[in-house]
């Protein structure tokens, strides 16, 4: 994708990754536009950026994502790049029964969120030149951690659906584009100051690197490797990986 000259709308842009992409297509000189649930988190992130722009959004609520869509249409019809970003993980507890809110909570923000921000804003993109839909999965959705087993599969079902989306609209204005982050020092899992993870503004500098070009999987540092396990031999890694991952 281009780097600069868009307009970019980024759910969950007011923490981690999401505002570590936002910051940076800003500096680049793109119109940014931000969302989350958390008001706080977003006056501070546009505080800090003179000009990008900020509107709350609950991904969970159906009416609330087409009621934003609306007003972002509306109000910024050079929209063109919708990065789907916001996500919860928690730890689930997949060798018991699982808690049905956790459960909702998750499937709803990680998978429903992103599919129902996409529907509600596509017709809009097909019309725009140089349009992309950036969906943020994770390695996870290659190479499950455990503990975190609802995450995990979400992000393997939007890791499907992207590519079901790339195929659909090959012939069409929009490009769509996966990143699959791999451990990165964010509020996730409370790795913010985890040494195993990569720093943040690393991935983000890698992961800007690569929007830059044609590709449509953006894998940086270790998500190289973990992106390909999937396979006949795959299971040798995955129990080796939850064998020695923990979060402290």
């Amino acid at each position: 994708m281009k780097l600069t000259g868009n307009t970019v709308f980024i759910t969950g842009g007011g923490s981690g990754i999401g505002r570590g992409l936002a910051e940076a297509l800003h500096k680049l000189g793109n119109q940014v536009i931000i969302s989350g649930r958390r008001a706080e988190r977003l006056q501070a992130t546009i505080d800090a950026n003179p000009g990008m722009r900020a509107v709350s959004l609950d991904i969970t609520d159906p009416a609330d994502i087409k009621a934003v869509a609306a007003k972002l249409i509306a109000e910024y019809p050079a929209l063109n790049v919708l990065i789907n970003n916001a996500g919860i993980m928690l730890p689930d507890g997949a060798h018991g029964p699982v808690d049905d809110e956790l459960l909702r909570a998750t499937v709803e923000t990680n998978l429903l969120g992103p599919i129902r921000m996409t529907s509600a804003l596509i017709e809009h993109l097909k019309t725009r030149d140089g349009a992309v839909v950036a969906n943020v999965t994770s390695v996870l959705g290659f190479v499950p951690m455990a503990i975190a087993a609802v995450y995990s599969a979400t992000k393997a079902a939007l890791h499907s659906y992207t590519l079901s989306q790339r195929y659909l609209l090959r012939d069409s204005k929009v490009s769509f584009v996966e990143i699959a982050p791999p451990w990165v020092r964010t509020e996730l899992m409370n790795s913010s100051e985890e040494e195993r993870a990569m720093p943040l503004e690393e991935f983000i500098a890698g992961a800007i690197e690569q929007l830059g070009t044609d590709a449509n999987e953006i894998l940086v540092g270790p998500a190289v490797s973990m992106r390909a396990n999937p396979g006949p031999g795959e299971h040798a890694w995955v129990n080796e990986f939850n064998d020695t991952v923990t979060i402290g």
